[in-house]
């Protein structure tokens, strides 16, 4: 069209006010696409090539089903009350974030449109459910998935938002530090996934007893997606191209690397064999790691914290989680208690330990010395009662989210047991996507006349068409429970 065609009412300067800067508002859309690109593709391509055959589907399409109803939550009510107006000093007042009088105007954080800000922060909320569904693979009822991830959203994820992002929280105003989602996201998918799956039960015998990942290239795939996007999950949190930005990406990915390093060797110098399994699980427990202080420690101190995410996460995973009761009797599909909650909870506190009162600052843009600082450089500047009171806060703040966690996980699974199961049923349990969607992943030509009743033909396994994949690949299995 013509500009001087253009309706009278409208200004060509409306779509870029003074307030915006035009940079910022640029790079925070790239970041929140990054940060969506973790769940789609990146978690789906990673659930879908790391279950067994009979469940790619199923799994896959529980996450793209979290994204997308989430995305409704979010911009019905959830944004509102995750950074709206305060109800309680934990959470907001549901609203809608629909109308573009709203949408157009000033974010509260940064000099970009509030829209900006919505898609952005619906990318950490539509990750968090889909890690949740890591820990319930190969068992859970869609329907009761479906019931869930709403309830979820809107009765925990919402809550842990508020509390800790908000400046209205009670846990921002107490001065705790999660630069991106180290407790809100991380911590809280860990823990709810956890108390879901106790819940839920445990996969079928058969499966518990045998899981190898159908396809590992594309399991790496995926793994390698939800890497590069952390670049905007930890590089936007600061709602700005600032130097505070390119901090927390270079510091994240020398997390992330350091972590898979310390994993890979530690899986050779006791099993004798680099593992693909390890190498996924040591990029993902650096990253989460590192999150929460991704923009206020310094890069030697993310690659330490590298290297214990890689280490400790890793002896909890193969040396405690056969030895505790409770780890061994919850069926936890993707160990998302090892790699997201006790990953997550290492970076909080780690975070109070390392934590630059400059950075932190300049993070906060706030010139109190007596927050935000780390209990290392406390000890360091005589402020021994200050550090020690940063560390209280991340301690506080972790045991909030993990209280509340298990306590709306558990209820919402209660509630939702009263309409539908939980489980699938015998037959679906042990045939899998055929039964449950009436699909498979993976058809040979001369083969797909075999999966028409799937009564008959119900456990498609590598094992019985060895032609689909290598011997090597059909029997690899990752180490989980």
């Amino acid at each position: 069209m013509d500009h001087q065609q253009l309706p009278l009412n409208l200004r060509p300067d409306e779509s870029s006010p003074e307030w915006m800067n035009k940079g910022d508002n640029a790079w925070q859309l790239t970041a929140a696409t990054l940060v969506a690109l973790q769940s789609m593709p990146g978690l789906v391509i990673l659930y879908g090539g790391m279950v067994k055959k009979k469940w790619a589907i199923n799994s896959c399409l529980m996450a793209i089903y979290a994204f997308a109803v989430t995305l409704i939550c979010w911009v019905g009510w959830g944004y509102r009350m995750s950074f709206g107006d305060k109800l309680v000093d934990f959470w907001g007042k549901p609203a809608t974030a629909l109308d573009d009088n709203f949408l157009l105007g000033q974010a509260f954080l940064g000099y970009f449109p509030t829209a900006t800000m919505v898609w952005f922060q619906f990318g950490f909320a539509a990750i968090t459910p889909v890690l949740i569904g890591g820990a319930l693979l190969g068992r859970m009822n869609f329907v009761a998935w479906m019931m869930f991830v709403p309830l979820w959203h809107t009765f925990s994820y919402t809550i842990g938002a508020f509390s800790v992002w908000n400046p209205n929280g009670w846990l921002a105003k107490m001065g705790v530090i999660d630069f991106a989602g180290g407790l809100v996201i991380h911590l809280s998918s860990g823990v709810a996934g956890f108390t879901a799956a106790y819940w839920v039960g445990p996969r079928s015998d058969k499966d518990k007893e045998r899981f190898p990942a159908n396809n590992v290239v594309m399991m790496l795939g995926g793994a390698g997606l939800v890497w590069m996007g952390w670049t905007g999950f930890n590089g936007g949190a600061p709602y700005a191209t600032s130097t505070v930005a390119s901090l927390a990406v270079i510091n994240t990915h020398v997390c992330a690397a350091t972590s898979l390093l310390t994993w890979l060797l530690l899986d050779i110098s006791f099993s004798g064999k680099p593992s693909a399994i390890g190498v996924v699980n040591g990029i993902i427990t650096g990253l989460v790691c590192i999150t929460p202080a991704a923009g206020v420690v310094q890069c030697w101190a993310a690659m330490l914290m590298g290297a214990i995410s890689g280490s400790l996460p890793w002896f909890t995973l193969t040396v405690l989680q056969n030895k505790g009761r409770i780890l061994r009797h919850v069926d936890d599909t993707f160990a998302i208690l090892h790699t997201h909650a006790f990953a997550g909870s290492l970076g909080g506190i780690l975070t109070g330990l390392f934590a630059v009162p400059k950075l932190s600052r300049l993070f906060y843009m706030v010139p109190d010395w007596e927050k935000y600082i780390g209990l290392a450089y406390a000890l360091r500047t005589g402020q021994t009662s200050a550090g020690l009171r940063q560390m209280g806060i991340q301690l506080i703040g972790i045991l909030f989210i993990v209280c509340l966690n298990i306590v709306t996980t558990s209820l919402i699974c209660l509630v939702i047991k009263l309409f539908v199961p939980l489980r699938l049923s015998k037959d679906e349990l042990e045939i899998g996507d055929d039964e449950v969607h009436g699909e498979v992943a993976y058809t040979l030509s001369n083969e797909g006349d075999r999966f028409e009743n799937p009564k008959v033909n119900s456990m498609y396994d590598v094992d019985e068409y060895p032609s689909v994949m290598s011997k090597s690949t059909a029997s690899y299995e990752p180490h989980m429970v």
